[in-house]
């Protein structure tokens, strides 16, 4: 098998106050390294095992799907957010949030309204599609991967993102990703490789 979860993109406590060390170290270790020992077991010895995580997620189903999207859908969000993040875009970010959502509020707003919406497990993405930005929800493992939309950015959805630093109030976090999370550097890379 020729992927691994990556090392985080920070320190575990360089979110802190907003995400605590603490549920760093429980979702990174816990939740997204066992999804990836899941994974291996499921793959051992069988042909897909030499496919890329991109390709396994794209051509699988039950239980290695479910695992190989959870590993791509959390390192993705761990790129998703920055120390000091949130703020405002520059650029064509802050165009293409202008001319698709109107402005900057009206964006989080519709993060926050998407993110609780959705019923149980899943996440919130920011997606380019057909050259427009759209804001979408996932349920459980589910991913824009499997469809023509490009990830942009991200928000894990799952309690275990949460409920060690603001028990199960969901909206709280949401609030404190776009405020103090967010990182637009990442949306400005995934928006330049979409071309």
């Amino acid at each position: 098998m020729n992927f691994e979860v990556p090392p985080l993109p920070y320190a575990k406590d360089a979110l802190a106050p907003a995400m605590s060390a603490e549920t760093l170290e429980f979702h990174y270790e816990k939740h997204h390294k066992g999804y990836m020992t899941k994974l291996k077991t499921l793959l051992e010895g069988k042909a897909e095992a030499n496919k890329s995580l991109e390709e396994v997620i794209r051509s699988s189903s039950g239980g290695v799907f479910n695992n190989a999207a959870q590993v791509w859908n959390h390192t993705f969000f761990w790129e998703s957010m920055k120390p000091q993040g949130g703020g405002a875009p520059s650029g064509e970010v802050a165009s293409l949030i202008q001319r698709d959502f109107g402005d900057l509020d009206a964006f989080k707003q519709q993060w926050v309204t998407a993110g609780l919406d959705r019923f149980g497990s899943g996440y919130v993405w920011l997606v380019l599609e057909g050259g427009k930005a759209k804001i979408l929800s996932t349920a459980n493992a589910e991913t824009p991967l499997t469809t023509a939309a490009v990830p942009l950015l991200t928000t894990d959805l799952w309690e275990h993102a949460y409920y060690i630093d603001r028990r199960n109030d969901r909206a709280a976090f949401l609030k404190v990703f776009t405020e103090e999370l967010l990182n637009w550097d990442f949306v400005a890379a995934n928006l330049k490789k979409a071309g």
